[in-house]
């Protein structure tokens, strides 16, 4: 350690005890700055307190002394612990920065457009709980049709992030938006089998809509069921299709369904971070989250699915627990 610096502390710690000024407490303070440049431990601070003191106020008594070096044992374990806990907190900062790139990453590479169709509203929003979203929603459409894909990963973090880039994978590979929901289904299912860890599962819905005819036509891999609203008995029911998760085995029979729409009609496609929503009194039900979604039923799809996820929002006391993808396909 530098002499000057042991020199430099004794004359400071000499003129405080003679004066005790703000001036010397700020010399103490300034000094500090030196101690974090020359990476001096607090241990070694200590014994050179002990030693400009013994030569200052070499009439101490001895159990002064003794408690000095008591001082230093303890400030050995502690500098320790506060190494660790730097090192720790370093690793964790720079943790931090690569899950927000990788969620920049993730954002470019799943982004999707919803498309605008003259005879639907399209309304969607996805909010992840934390950097990474383990769902996923994708559009594919053309003049007359349109296709939509709501998936969400059983795991979250970034191996969730890689299985969102397998489907991605196979949502590009298909021909267009009129591929049956079947055939869709089918192929994702194959990639995610062959690509995916055995210990990670997706759950996937996924439609068309044909503008020609106003006919929604659907099928599930173990998702969550939509829910169809029919303006005209002012009443919801559930579009149940049969269907293993994703990547659970490779060969598949997927159930197929369709439903017509009629003007004011609307289809709501979410994940379970909507229906899973939970206050401080325990799960919030489905009722609620349809009589939510029904006092907004007059308003745009777009309005309607911010609407719902901010109520809910304010229902678990803004403390989101999971992603939260909302979708609504309402016929104008």
């Amino acid at each position: 350690m530098p002499q000057e610096f042991k020199r430099q502390y004794k004359e400071i710690l000499k003129q405080y005890t003679q004066r005790q000024t703000e001036h010397n407490l700020y010399e103490g303070q300034n000094i500090s700055r030196q101690l974090i440049q020359k990476n001096i431990s607090p241990e070694e601070v200590i014994s050179i307190h002990k030693a400009s003191l013994e030569e200052l106020m070499p009439d101490l008594p001895n159990d002064v002394w003794h408690s000095f070096d008591l001082l230093i044992e303890v400030m050995v374990r502690y500098g320790l612990a506060l190494r660790e806990h730097q090192t720790l907190i370093k690793k964790q900062e720079n943790f931090k920065m690569e899950m927000e790139l990788a969620s920049n990453v993730q954002q470019t590479l799943l982004k999707t457009k919803v498309p605008q169709m003259n005879d639907l509203d399209i309304g969607m929003i996805s909010v992840p709980a934390k950097e990474m979203n383990g769902d996923y929603t994708h559009f594919l459409n053309d003049d007359t049709t349109v296709g939509i894909a709501v998936a969400d990963v059983i795991g979250k973090g970034i191996p969730a992030a890689l299985c969102m880039s397998m489907i991605k994978y196979g949502m590009d590979s298909l021909n267009g938006a009129e591929t049956e929901p079947i055939v869709v289904l089918d192929v994702i299912n194959r990639i995610v089998e062959k690509s995916v860890s055995d210990s990670m599962f997706i759950s996937m819905f996924y439609g068309t809509y044909d503008t020609s005819k106003s006919v929604f036509t659907y099928a599930s891999a173990g998702h969550e069921p939509p829910l169809f609203y029919c303006a005209k008995t002012n009443s919801f029911s559930e579009l149940q299709a049969k269907g293993l998760l994703l990547g659970v085995i490779s060969n598949v029979k997927y159930e197929q369904h369709s439903i017509s729409l009629e003007k004011d009609d609307f289809i709501v496609m979410m994940t379970d971070g909507v229906t899973e929503c939970r206050s401080k009194d325990g799960f919030i039900d489905q009722r609620t989250v349809m009589d939510i979604i029904e006092s907004v039923r007059d308003q745009s799809a777009q309005d309607m699915v911010e609407y719902v996820f901010h109520k809910l929002e304010e229902l678990q006391e803004f403390e989101q627990r999971d992603d939260f993808t909302l979708v609504i396909f309402k016929k104008k």
